[in-house]
């Protein structure tokens, strides 16, 4: 096994941390994966511990090396995905952490935002890069953090402080940390910080001067695969492989999905729901509560992307798992939603951060309507897994009216895919067909891809499409009184979720 050569990818996401190692043909060779801490100093507050992350990098990439007895140096390169952004400050010198990261997820900086529309910058934000001004985004994570603590404004003036996303934390700490480590990120990664100019690809100095970001704390930003590599893996024993590839994990899906095409589409389940449209070249501005982003970078090619972001999908299963005691695996959420033969009337909101997109309404929060006597919890864990696509729906319908392109197909992956019940509601819902690739871990496939490009050791796109297999189509089988009519109640249940949180 180890005269071949493979590529390793490491998918850090929300609740862990995976290193996949891939064959020439994307065959999955091995796999581990560790779990870290969620921590939540306060209601809506989401957070890391950033040095937890490192350490269970570094565990799952020697465990799925150690399974199949092959060494970092059959690895022919290494790619990065992840959770996009969460945001990390670090000491240059010391490689500490001044704070927890703040995770994505996290409500910290509603003030921040709300400041930032009542000046009148929201319209220049959403122009300049794509996002609308919203506590999911790094940069105002970022000045929550600085401003925390007047020592920290001064050290990062004197330029003792680096920022990042989690990848651009895990690239530095990977080619050496303190010692000469690479302070990067790619434009995927970057499109996300609302201090990136879509137009430019560079970071934009009026957005730096809106929110308070000095220069000197930011990653240089690089394409997505690179030839010209970021640099090579630092181990105790030497020179490691090098780290070529670099994707926001809903990016990675997108690219792992090979949804190369403008107008191909993506839905990933995983924590949240993210589903992506490739628009090729084409900068689309979102008018119906949609983010635009960069899809991908290879070389000097740069795809942009539609995107609907949805804070809690998979979150919610965990959610009946780990507080309601419902079951004790998630997969067993399909069995008992099936066990019912409708949700009884139950409609869920699972607005625990929040509503995403389209809504934007931080204030929202979970919501359960329409119960009686005899809901139990099979309705309730069908309402559940249910939710999961009606708000897939809500995404679907704005990617349409701004695209202008009329989806007929839908790539599905992420660990909730696996759920047949889900996927079918979702395709009956949708009134589509839902596709669901052989390999279902596409984001760590799409780093792979991205790294593999950069050494060589994949040649072109259109080899990585001749890899792609179809494991099953699901294909709509509802009525459209009946679509109609769930989609009637569950848009009542979101009226009763929204504005739930009032402002002092």
């Amino acid at each position: 096994m180890a005269s071949e050569k493979y590529i390793g990818a490491i998918d850090q996401g929300t609740t862990g941390t995976r290193f996949m190692i891939f064959d020439h043909y994307s065959n999955l060779v091995s796999s581990h994966y560790k779990e870290h801490a969620q921590i939540f100093p306060k209601p809506g507050w989401v957070e890391h511990d950033p040095i937890e992350i490192w350490n269970n990098t570094d565990y799952v990439i020697q465990r799925a090396l150690k399974a199949v007895k092959i060494s970092l140096k059959d690895l022919k390169a290494i790619g990065i995905t992840n959770q996009r952004e969460t945001t990390v400050v670090w000491d240059k010198s010391s490689g500490i952490p001044i704070h927890n990261a703040v995770v994505w997820q996290c409500t910290r900086t509603s003030k921040i935002c709300e400041s930032l529309k009542k000046e009148g910058y929201e319209k220049e934000i959403k122009a300049r890069t794509g996002l609308v001004t919203a506590t999911y985004f790094s940069g105002p994570k970022l000045q929550w953090i600085l401003d925390k603590n007047r020592k920290f404004r001064s050290r990062a003036a004197n330029e003792e402080l680096l920022f990042g996303n989690i990848d651009t934390w895990l690239i530095w700490n990977l080619t050496g940390g303190t010692d000469g480590g690479v302070h990067v990120t790619d434009y995927s990664n970057a499109s996300r910080t609302m201090l990136m100019n879509l137009k430019t690809l560079e970071w934009d100095d009026n957005l730096l001067e809106i929110l308070k970001v000095p220069r000197s704390v930011l990653p240089e930003i690089r394409p997505s695969s690179d030839s010209n590599i970021y640099g090579y893996m630092k181990t105790t024993k030497g020179e490691g492989p090098p780290v070529s590839g670099d994707l926001g994990d809903q990016q990675a899906a997108l690219f792992g999905q090979t949804c190369f095409e403008s107008g191909s589409a993506k839905n990933t389940y995983g924590t949240g729901n993210f589903l992506l449209l490739n628009t090729g070249s084409s900068l689309v501005q979102s008018e119906s509560g949609l983010i635009t982003t960069v899809g991908y970078g290879i070389e000097k090619e740069i795809c942009y992307a539609l995107e609907g972001s949805i804070a809690v999908s998979g979150a919610a299963i965990q959610w009946l798992r780990d507080q309601l005691d419902f079951f004790e695996k998630a997969e067993e959420s399909e069995e008992l939603a099936s066990s019912v033969t409708d949700n009884g009337g139950v409609y869920f909101v699972p607005a625990f951060v929040g509503l995403f997109s389209p809504h934007w309404d931080v204030t929202a929060r979970g919501t359960m309507v329409g119960l009686t006597r005899g809901s139990d919890k099979a309705h309730i864990t069908r309402a559940v897994l249910e939710s999961i696509a009606f708000q897939s729906v809500d995404v679907f319908n704005a990617m349409e009216v701004d695209s202008k392109v009329k989806l007929t197909s839908l790539r599905v992956d992420g660990g909730a895919s696996k759920n047949n019940f889900l996927m079918q509601f979702q395709a009956d819902i949708l009134g589509i067909e839902c596709v669901r690739p052989k390999i279902e871990e596409t984001t760590a496939l799409g780093a792979a891809y991205a790294a593999g490009l950069a050494v060589g050791f994949w040649h072109d796109l259109h080899e990585l499409k001749e890899k792609w297999v179809i494991d099953r189509v699901f294909n709509p089988r509802m009525n459209e009184k009946d679509r109609n009519q769930y989609l009637h109640y569950w848009n009542k249940a979101i009226t009763k979720a929204k504005g739930w949180i009032e402002s002092n």
